[in-house]
C-alpha cells in the first residue's frame, strides 16, 4: 500500500469524519454504526473536553469500546493460537490487544479533521454484516468496509478492510510469525513493550510490534 494509505493514518479516519456525507435509509445495523462515529464527533468536539485531554481520551475509549468486539478480534488475530492458550491467558491477552489498539489510534482521532464519508453499502448474512463506506479525501477517495458480528443483539465491528487490506489478517500474519518462530511469551513481551512505548509517545509505527 502506498505509505499515505498505512494503517495508522487509516484507522483513525473510521471512528471520526468531519463531514456528513451520503448514507442509504433503512438500515439499523449502518445507523448504529454512524451512530458511533456521531458520538465521537460530538467528543471530540467538545471544547471543554479540549481542556482535559485525560477525561477526553476516556471519553473516546469507552465510546469506541462499546462498538468493538475485541473478543472476536483477538479469537481471529490468534487464529489457531487461541485454542491452545487458558482462560487467564485469554483475558490477559484481549486486554493487550484492547490497549494496543486503544493507544494506536485514539490520539490520532483526536487530531483528524477535513474528511467526509458515505454510506454505500451494506450487506447481511445471518449474523454477520459489512458496512461499505468510503472516505471522501481532498486527494481521492478511500474504500472502508466494516465487518460486523452480532453479539447479544448488539452489531460489533471485528475487522476493517481498508483499501482490500484486512487489520485483522495483518494482526494475525504477525502473531502467527512471532509465535512460531519465537514463543507465545514472546509474543506477550512484545505486546506489552509495544503498548508501553505508544502511551509514552515514543512510538509512531503502529502497524509493526
Amino acid at each position: 500500500m502506498n505509505r499515505k494509505y498505512t494503517w495508522a493514518y487509516l484507522l483513525m479516519a473510521v471512528f471520526l469524519l468531519l463531514g456528513s456525507g451520503q448514507a442509504f435509509a433503512g438500515s439499523q445495523i449502518t445507523t448504529d454504526l454512524k451512530g458511533t462515529i456521531d458520538q465521537v464527533l460530538v467528543i471530540v468536539s467538545d471544547k471543554n473536553l479540549k481542556n482535559d485531554p485525560v477525561l477526553r481520551r476516556e471519553k473516546l475509549r469507552q465510546v469506541i469500546g462499546l462498538r468493538f468486539n475485541y473478543k472476536q478480534m483477538v479469537m481471529r488475530s490468534l487464529a489457531k493460537n487461541y485454542d491452545d492458550r487458558n482462560d487467564k491467558e485469554r483475558e490477559v491477552f484481549t486486554e493487550l490487544f484492547k490497549k494496543l489498539l486503544e493507544n494506536s489510534y485514539a490520539s490520532k482521532i483526536e487530531n483528524y479533521q477535513d474528511e467526509t464519508i458515505n454510506y454505500v453499502d451494506e450487506q447481511v448474512k445471518g449474523n454477520y454484516a459489512m458496512v461499505k463506506t468510503q472516505i471522501v479525501r481532498k486527494d481521492g477517495v478511500i474504500d472502508v468496509d466494516y465487518k460486523m458480528l452480532k453479539d447479544d443483539g448488539q452489531w460489533l465491528v471485528y475487522d476493517f478492510v481498508i483499501e482490500g487490506v484486512s487489520l485483522i489478517r495483518n494482526y494475525r500474519s504477525q502473531f502467527s510469525k512471532i509465535i512460531s518462530t519465537e514463543s507465545y511469551a514472546a509474543l506477550v513481551s512484545k505486546l506489552i513493550k509495544k503498548i508501553d512505548k505508544l502511551e509514552a509517545r515514543q512510538d509512531t509505527d503502529t502497524e509493526n510490534l
